[in-house]
């Protein structure tokens, strides 16, 4: 073999691993380029189902799509677009929690008495209260509808007893609101363990628009004691003399 032979021999065995690396380059490279076409397409699958369900307001469904789209596709333009959208759609998201949630705090009754229909609406205490060291327990913020004896707001306490007798004054605060006096009388009678306050129509009207109404009561085990109500999930319409 001539020495020009065994200098292309040479070359050719240079050449062949570098060509070699080229190609398996080339081909992670179009590999690479395959999946990213494949990711962005199912994105942009994801992506319209999440505009599909913001044109319907469906903010719940939106934010559960968009989390699934960012988690899988956080790479793509598709998930860049979503992701531009995500703060506004997970608050209205929380907005529709929170509006569910606090409606079903409250709950309404309807109830066939003497003279014709009675109705309801009642709602527990965000916290439970100690009125009298036996531990604490649910405190009920009530409003009553009767054919017979009108529109009546009371709390009930599960145990201890108001000082209220025959008539006191309690302290009813809206949101971060300065206080309000209001009157308010404890009824005598065995029955259930009450407190009216006297004027409901205004107690009623604190609550249109209100987070929280806190009342503030004296108890006979001594001070007062404070049961705070999250109302903002009340029904107006469950008691439509009340306006």
């Amino acid at each position: 073999m001539t020495s020009r032979h065994l200098l292309a021999t040479a070359l050719l065995a240079a050449l062949l691993p570098l060509t070699a690396c080229q190609d398996r380059e080339a081909q992670a490279a179009a590999q690479a380029q395959a999946q990213a076409a494949a990711a962005e397409a199912q994105a942009e699958a994801g992506e319209r189902d999440f505009e599909a369900a913001v044109a319907s307001e469906n903010w719940a469904l939106a934010k559960a799509q968009a989390d699934v789209l960012l988690a899988r596709y956080p790479d793509t333009e598709a998930a860049e677009r979503v992701r531009a959208k995500f703060d506004d759609v997970a608050a209205k998201g929380d907005a529709v929690r929170e509006d569910a949630r606090t409606q079903a705090l409250w709950s309404y009754n309807t109830a066939n008495v003497e003279g014709g229909e009675q109705l309801s609406a009642a709602i527990y205490a965000k916290d439970t209260i100690d009125v009298d060291g036996t531990g604490a327990k649910r405190v009920q913020l009530i409003f009553r509808d009767h054919p017979s004896w009108g529109r009546s707001s009371y709390l009930v306490l599960q145990a201890g007893d108001f000082d209220c007798y025959p008539s006191c004054r309690v302290n009813v605060r809206v949101d971060d609101g300065a206080p309000r006096r209001m009157a308010a009388n404890r009824p005598q009678t065995d029955e259930a363990i009450a407190m009216f306050i006297d004027d409901e129509r205004a107690l009623w009207r604190l609550l249109d628009g209100a987070k929280t109404v806190s009342i503030e009561f004296p108890v006979k085990a001594g001070g007062t004691r404070t049961a705070v109500f999250e109302v903002a999930g009340l029904d107006r319409a469950k008691l439509p003399k009340w306006g």
